[in-house]
C-alpha cells in the first residue's frame, strides 16, 4: 500500500480577532494551498487575555463553508459535551451540504473548566466524560444513517487526544483520523499504541490518517514527523499573531517535495 499523501491544515483559533480577521485568514489560507482548516471549539481564550475576544465554533463552521470551496474545514475539536450527538450529528449533517462535502467532525470528550462552568454543563469526571464520548460516537453514526437528507459523503471522524486506554481505543474503533501532540517520539509512541488497538479491534491501522501539531517555524522537524507515522502537519495561529502565515509557505513547499519524491 503507497503512503498517504503529506497534508498540511492550519488551526486558526477564533480568539484575540474579530471575526473579519478570521474570514480573512480562511479565505488566505485556502488560496495558498492549505488541505484542511480547523477553529476550536471553545467559548473562552485558551491563552492570552482570558476575557479576550473569542467566537463559538459551529456558527463559524456554518461560514467557512460558504466562503471556501476546495479546503476541508472542521473543529479540532468538537467538545462532546456541548451538544446532544443527535444535534451535533444533524449540525455536522448541514455544513457538510452547505460546504459540498468537505467537512471534518472532529471530536474530543472536553477538558476546560471554565467553558462547562460558565455555560452550565456538568465538568464531571475525565472518566465520565470519556464514557459519554464513546456512547456519543456511536449514536452520532446511528443519527447520520436517518437523517433526511443524509451526509454528501461519509463524513469523516476525528478524534482528538492521547489517551492510551480510552482515547486511542475510541480511535481504532471509530475514528478516521487521529490527532495527538508532542515531539516525534511521543506521536511515534502513541501511534504504536494506536495501531495496537487497531489489531486488538480487526482493524487495518492503514485506514486511519494520524495527524499532530507542529511549532509553526519548525519545519525541519516534518522529516521526524512523518517518520514517527504523521500524514497531516497542522500548525496553530490566533489573533494575537495576527494571523501571518509567513511560514506556512515553507510547509507546503516541504508538503510538496515529499509528496513528488513519492509517486
Amino acid at each position: 500500500m503507497s503512503p498517504r499523501p503529506i497534508r498540511i491544515a492550519l488551526q486558526l483559533q477564533p480568539q484575540h480577532a474579530e471575526y473579519s480577521d478570521i474570514r480573512d485568514a480562511v479565505i488566505r489560507g485556502e488560496e495558498m494551498g492549505v488541505d484542511v482548516i480547523f477553529n476550536w471549539d471553545h467559548f473562552f481564550p485558551l491563552y492570552g487575555d482570558p476575557d479576550g475576544k473569542h467566537f463559538e465554533c459551529w456558527t463559524m463552521l456554518g461560514s467557512w463553508a460558504e466562503i471556501t470551496h476546495q479546503v476541508e474545514i472542521g473543529a479540532l475539536v468538537t467538545c462532546n459535551s456541548y451538544r446532544n450527538p443527535e444535534l451535533l450529528a444533524d449540525m455536522a449533517r448541514t455544513v457538510d451540504h452547505a460546504s459540498n462535502g468537505r467537512l471534518i467532525l472532529g471530536i474530543g470528550a472536553g477538558w476546560f473548566e471554565r467553558d462547562y462552568e460558565e455555560y452550565g454543563y456538568e465538568f464531571g469526571t475525565p472518566g465520565a466524560r470519556l464514557a459519554d464520548l464513546e456512547g456519543a460516537l456511536n449514536r452520532i453514526s446511528e443519527r447520520f444513517e436517518k437523517l433526511n437528507p443524509p451526509p454528501i459523503r461519509r463524513i469523516p471522524v476525528l478524534i482528538g487526544g492521547g489517551g492510551e486506554k480510552k482515547t486511542l481505543r475510541y480511535t481504532a474503533e471509530h475514528a478516521d483520523i487521529w490527532h495527538g501532540f508532542g515531539q516525534p517520539d511521543v506521536i511515534r509512541h502513541k501511534n504504536e499504541v494506536l495501531d495496537n488497538h487497531c489489531a486488538d479491534v480487526g482493524r487495518d491501522p492503514a485506514e486511519i490518517e494520524r495527524s499532530c501539531g507542529a511549532s509553526v517555524g519548525k519545519v525541519e522537524l516534518g522529516d521526524r514527523l512523518v517518520e514517527a507515522g504523521a500524514s497531516m502537519v497542522t500548525l496553530g495561529f490566533d489573533g494575537d499573531t495576527s494571523y501571518d502565515f509567513g511560514p506556512v509557505g515553507d510547509w507546503l513547499a516541504w508538503r510538496d517535495h515529499r509528496n513528488a519524491s513519492a509517486v
